[in-house]
């Protein structure tokens, strides 16, 4: 892959771009490289060969519709930054899709580690990984709590009926992306709607909060962004606990090009970091047992949208291969969730 030349980001496009919009922030030749890991939109990282920063834009391909909106994304960003919610610092939104052949928007680029797997986390050892973890549920607690009128997100979302919506939504992109059977996962689908919870108050929902999705870093490995925010909205809080409690716990699956931290050493288990996320927030968490199930079903539909891609030739990166195999386990995972809340 060039760095003069990498898939989807025309630098010199950008660079006209950037010296119109921005005069005076470039002070040299761009190059760029794509950050790999994300499954979703593609992230770059962006040099002058003095200063970085970080240019995110839909994928190449097959779209699911609002599934890549730069420009909710870039408003939450923005609307962030000045709270206690980590969050880089936006610098452009560019919406003319002759730039670079979609919308797509720039930030500063923040210093730090997303940590992916258990073998990831190891070296910082037990008592740096159990907090880090921890730090994570005590942010997430953090952003629960911005007064969204304050920040100018109070009409970010619709948050009446949000969880049937939800349901609705993703079973609608699960047929967007189906192209062969899966078993269980109308099932789940069915499930879920009949138990269907009360929800809290709206907040700001993340929408794919984990670890791997926040970067750590300095001397007291705390969260310096939370980053991928193209899922969020206002709606329910706990749809963020359930996913946060998915990702702690074990898929079972040796070298899954998606994992779960959750066999790190000091790493809590999900009951902790429940009862942390409880204490600190003060909302009920008694049905966190569907959000769980739900993060298992909203995943499996995001694994599947990725696969779809594959099978068409419009993924870019490694471990693609790998990820249409995940999706039964997930469903499963989620089916079991659902009978042992």
């Amino acid at each position: 892959m060039s760095p003069d030349h990498p898939p989807g980001l025309d630098l010199d496009r950008l660079r006209v771009l950037l010296d119109r919009e921005r005069p005076g922030l470039v002070t040299g030749p761009l190059s760029g490289r794509l950050i790999e890991g994300g499954r979703s939109n593609l992230t770059y990282e962006v040099s002058d060969g003095t200063a970085r920063w970080v240019v995110r834009r839909p994928p190449l391909g097959h779209v699911l519709a609002t599934a890549h909106d730069m420009r909710r994304e870039h408003r939450v960003i923005t609307a962030l930054h000045p709270t206690d919610v980590p969050v880089p610092r936006t610098l452009l939104l560019c919406e003319d899709e002759e730039v670079v052949g979609a919308p797509f928007y720039v930030m500063e680029f923040v210093a730090g580690t997303p940590y992916r797997t258990a073998a990831q986390l190891a070296p910082l050892g037990p008592e740096r990984t159990r907090a880090a973890v921890l730090n994570l549920v005590d942010t997430l607690v953090g952003l629960h709590a911005v007064d969204t009128a304050e920040v100018g997100l109070a009409d970010f979302g619709r948050p009446e009926g949000f969880l049937d919506r939800q349901l609705r939504r993703w079973a609608k992109q699960l047929d967007a992306s189906r192209n062969r059977d899966l078993a269980g996962i109308d099932e789940l689908h069915a499930t879920l709607g009949r138990e269907l919870p009360r929800s809290p108050a709206p907040t700001v929902v993340h929408g794919d909060y984990r670890l791997d999705n926040v970067l750590i870093g300095g001397d007291d490995d705390g969260i310096r962004a939370v980053l991928d925010w193209e899922m969020s909205t206002l709606g329910d809080p706990l749809t963020d606990l359930g996913l946060l409690v998915m990702y702690s716990s074990p898929l079972g699956l040796p070298d899954s090009p998606v994992s779960t931290t959750a066999q790190a050493p000091g790493h809590p288990a999900p009951a902790e970091l429940i009862e942390r996320y409880a204490a600190r927030s003060g909302r009920d968490v008694s049905a966190v047992a569907w959000y769980t199930a739900f993060a298992w079903f909203k995943l499996a539909v995001i694994l599947e949208g990725i696969h779809y891609r594959y099978t068409l030739g419009q993924t870019v990166g490694r471990g693609f291969d790998r990820i249409g195999d995940l999706v039964p386990v997930f469903i499963e995972h989620g089916l079991t969730t659902l009978q042992e809340g």
